[in-house]
């Protein structure tokens, strides 16, 4: 399993939270450093945010082509078949990074795992499963991957870690009844949601970053 490859920002000196940001297929890491330039989580102390590239790999519904993804698209439903090699392959390798924040300080309850589209799927794969409490995870315009081994898999550390999910009601790549089933989902686990939906395609807006802001520094708020 190859290390990924990340780009990292810091909002000050010695910071006391990290923020890991999955992108979407065909991006890369560089796709999410503007928008989380547009976040003020200055309440919270220094953040470093984190954004890994994911692998090169073809890709079926792209009738092959080569791009960056955490895992294989096979159809336009996305879960009926699911290419589970590579999404467990893709939960090493976010793990890592997970094992590389803290082996440089930073405790499992600082670090918040964010993603959008394939990388929300990727962020609610590895975080409900993560063996240590994390500070939260955030699935922006995605679904639950692999749900029906979620029961089985998931840590009990993590049981009561907030979501936020948030979707576009005009997303047409991940519609969002998928999100919504996804959320239900994890709510009928016990999970502890925060549900946002936006006038908006497969896309990211304004108010949704205010919300995630918001939300951002209340779960890394200083004890």
């Amino acid at each position: 399993m190859a290390t990924l490859e990340t780009i990292e920002t810091e909002t000050g000196p010695q910071p006391g939270a990290t923020v890991i940001v999955l992108h979407g297929l065909g991006a890369d890491g560089n796709d999410f450093v503007p928008i989380a330039q547009e976040l003020d989580l200055g309440a919270a102390g220094p953040v470093r945010f984190v954004f890994p590239h994911a692998p090169v790999i073809p890709v079926t519904i792209n009738n092959g082509y080569r791009m960056r993804a955490w895992y294989d698209i096979l159809g336009m439903d996305l879960v009926q078949r699911e290419d589970e090699a590579g999404l467990r392959l893709s939960l090493g390798s976010v793990e890592e990074l997970l094992a590389r924040e803290k082996a440089r300080g930073m405790p499992a309850e600082r670090i918040v795992l964010a993603g959008f589209s394939q990388g929300c799927a990727m962020a609610l794969l590895t975080g409900l499963r993560h063996k240590e409490r994390l500070a939260g995870i955030v699935g922006l315009s995605g679904y639950l991957p692999l749900a029906q081994s979620i029961a089985a898999e998931r840590s009990d550390a993590n049981a009561l870690t907030p979501i936020f999910m948030a979707h576009g009601l005009y997303d047409n790549v991940v519609p969002i009844d998928r999100g919504k089933a996804s959320c239900e989902a994890l709510r009928t686990l016990g999970y502890a949601v925060d549900w946002n939906e936006y006038p908006m395609a497969h896309s990211v807006c304004m108010e949704e970053i205010a919300d995630l802001n918001r939300w951002l520094l209340k779960v890394l708020a200083k004890p």
